[in-house]
């Protein structure tokens, strides 16, 4: 068959399939498999936006301090925050998106890619809005080794964190940096699932490649790419935020970064961040089209049907 012909082939496919309603907390889920693999990544890549001017240069020389001042459990510190803010942030931001997806498509008809843009937004300001108290422990957690001793909070666990900062700094301290922390989200969320779910039709309806494991795996690298660039200076931003001690303006906190690095503080950590963000949207995406494979054996939907 040519090309041409498997491409209507799959076309008609897709707009033949009857739309399933999926669990909610399948983004959750997918999600924290995903961090539990790529949280060392995640670690460096805060370590280095948080870094010192006598701090290591470099995600090698990062993972190697870490490794020689920490041991290896310490590439792990802050495991339970990260997956805590994946059990709220993601659960959230997946749930919603699927849901207002879901509710816009049917047997013959599926919500154009603007469509999916403004859905992803959606979900991902309250995604931010709700995994934020989780979103600051965990920077926090992964940024309390490179602090001096006597300046450590050393948090236990997740539960122990939000118990401490509630008591010792007040509920506001829950929602510090809410706003760019949101911003983050909604640019998240938008580049990861809506290109995610943009690059995926692309591909199924002008390559060959069926609805596989490779065709999972292209889109979501290339919505890894994407996420990560739009994602960078807000990014870096919430992480000097959530990780400073005395709470500063958004404005006064710009002006100090410009005037001391430039523009290139906008993609500080750049590198380490897709090679922490590319692996684990890869990992949500491939464990997400699993959880909903597994859905539908269970259910016992033919493959090819309820996308």
């Amino acid at each position: 068959m040519s090309t041409s012909g498997r491409s209507e082939r799959k076309s008609q496919d897709h707009l033949n399939a009857q739309p399933l309603h999926y669990p909610f907390w399948f983004g959750g889920s997918s999600s924290s498999c995903a961090a539990a693999v790529t949280h060392p990544l995640d670690l460096v890549k805060v370590r280095l936006q948080t870094r010192s001017s006598d701090g290591p240069r470099g995600m090698l020389k990062t993972f190697v301090h870490i490794l020689r001042h920490d041991g290896f459990l310490g590439l792990y510190s802050g495991l339970s925050a990260s997956l805590l803010r994946q059990l709220t942030y993601s659960t959230t931001r997946f749930g919603v998106y699927e849901e207002l997806k879901s509710s816009t498509t049917t047997a013959t008809t599926s919500p154009s890619f603007p469509s999916l843009i403004a859905m992803a937004s959606t979900s991902g300001f309250l995604g931010g809005v709700a995994g934020n108290p989780a979103d600051v422990l965990n920077v926090r957690m992964q940024h309390d080794a490179a602090l001096p001793t006597h300046a450590r909070r050393n948090y236990k666990h997740a539960i122990d964190g939000l118990v401490r900062m509630t008591r010792e700094e007040g509920w506001r301290s829950l929602f510090r940096g809410v706003l760019p922390n949101s911003m983050r989200a909604v640019l998240m969320t938008a580049s990861q699932l809506a290109s995610y779910d943009g690059f995926k039709r692309l591909i199924l309806n002008h390559t060959p490649l069926e609805d596989n494991l490779a065709t999972h795996f292209s889109a979501s690298f290339l919505a890894g790419f994407v996420a990560t660039t739009i994602c960078s200076p807000v990014d870096v931003i919430k992480t000097r935020v959530m990780s400073a001690k005395e709470s500063e303006g958004l404005r006064a906190l710009l002006i100090k970064v410009y005037k001391v690095e430039g523009v290139g503080w906008m993609f500080r950590g750049w590198v380490p961040s897709f090679i922490r963000l590319g692996p684990h949207t890869i990992a949500t995406f491939l464990f997400l089209e699993q959880h909903k494979k597994l859905y539908r054996r269970f259910r016992g939907v033919q493959e090819g049907h309820g996308l």
